[in-house]
């Protein structure tokens, strides 16, 4: 079976944004997801209205698939799952920060083989299909998306969501990592993938990763040239620690700072 193309994937990015969009810098009911870890997980009538779009527009098209989503789990069975996140970055987007992003990715399977960061506020849409990874904005039109080599670690600028998410000996380790690089900055979520993706941000290192997290940029970045792994060097299709870096060279040296 053929993969489906960037104009389905326009569709259930459309689909989202109807529902997200209209919410977004207006009042909102915030409620509290229960996670470990986390002693404020919010999440909105956004996400879960979203999610419900892009669920419905799957199971009609393709109703064979299984579809794995952050607000309401998993349904069906079979080689191909749909993973999806219908707002990444629920903080920023109840803070009115538009860094959050629409995340829909399959996996045929296990492995992600095409995906979506959509940013409707902006415009903006940074996937991956069979064809390459690109990105589209009202600025741009479609541009292929290539990371940037810097060299080393002392040329890299790094993202992350937020420093307290490391914690004991990872928080030691991330911090000489930080050390390493000339730039480090926190909270843009999904973007920073899709900058990496576009040669503008060199690392992305995120620990406590869920599937849906990360399924849909994993071929983002892969497709943009750079290299995507959990901090044992497994397929991150899974979740759990995860680095993107947009060089074998940078992926490398940030691994052996991160596993001390």
């Amino acid at each position: 079976m053929s993969l489906p193309d960037a104009a389905f994937l326009f569709e259930l990015a459309d689909a989202a944004a109807r529902e997200t969009l209209p919410r977004f810098r207006q009042p909102l009911v915030i409620d509290n997801k229960p996670k470990e870890g986390f002693r404020f997980d919010p999440v909105t009538e956004a996400d879960r209205e979203a999610e419900r779009a892009i669920r419905r527009l799957i199971e009609a098209r393709y109703p064979e698939h299984a579809i794995l989503g952050e607000e309401f789990g998993r349904s069906g069975e079979g080689d191909h799952l749909w993973v999806i996140d219908p707002v990444d970055g629920t903080r920023p987007f109840i803070c009115g920060v538009p860094v959050w992003g629409t995340l829909i990715g399959l996996t045929v399977r296990g492995r992600a083989e095409i995906g979506i960061m959509s940013q409707p506020y902006t415009g903006e849409r940074f996937y991956a299909t069979a064809e390459g990874a690109f990105g589209e904005g009202p600025h741009t039109g479609r541009t292929p998306l290539k990371v940037r080599d810097v060299g080393d670690l002392s040329g890299a600028t790094l993202f992350s969501s937020a420093p307290e998410l490391f914690r004991g000996a990872m928080q030691e380790r991330f911090a000489s990592l930080v050390d390493a690089v000339r730039l480090t900055r926190f909270g843009a979520d999904c973007y920073a993938f899709a900058m990496l993706a576009s040669g503008h941000v060199d690392l992305c290192v995120e620990p406590g990763l869920q599937p849906y997290d990360i399924v849909a940029l994993t071929p983002l970045v892969e497709r943009a040239g750079g290299v995507i792994t959990t901090f044992s060097g497994d397929r991150p299709e899974d979740g759990g620690d995860v680095i993107a870096a947009a060089t074998p060279r940078l992926h490398e040296e940030a691994l052996r700072l991160l596993n001390g």
